[in-house]
């Protein structure tokens, strides 16, 4: 019982209170961003190779380049290669500011912090919509 008080007692000195924590920098959850910087936080535009065009997620390395019809497409795999080939539904996307659709492989992307991706049919309607995000 002394083990639990004394831990109890050195974990109240060790962490802030909630009065003293910088409140701005927590999102809705409570939960503190002050350790990420702003620019990791924001939507932001991402290179068309950078981007699984299936699963509609940007990675940190090109994914495998695939060839449709004069144009090209990206994928993170053999899979998502032979879908690109074969379905063209997946190789169209709708633009979230103007509702028109678009064709990945000549979409201006964008992602956020988690990688999800979003097609657009020009950069105004991506700074529009990252501008929206904030």
């Amino acid at each position: 019982m002394k083990t639990l008080l004394l831990t109890l007692a050195l974990m109240a000195i060790a962490m802030p209170s909630y009065a003293q924590m910088d409140h701005s920098k927590m999102d809705m959850s409570g939960m503190d961003h002050s350790d990420h910087d702003d620019h990791e936080m924001s939507f932001k535009q991402v290179k068309n190779e950078m981007v699984c065009m299936v699963n509609d997620k940007a990675f940190t390395s090109p994914q495998i380049p695939v060839e449709v019809e004069g144009q090209t497409y990206y994928g993170c795999c053999s899979m998502c290669e032979t879908r690109l080939q074969k379905d063209a539904t997946i190789r169209k996307a709708v633009d979230p500011v103007s509702g028109l659709e678009v064709d990945k492989a000549t979409a201006i992307i964008g992602a956020g912090p988690d990688g999800i991706v979003k097609y657009f049919e020009n950069e105004e309607n991506l700074n529009k919509y990252a501008m929206d995000q904030m």
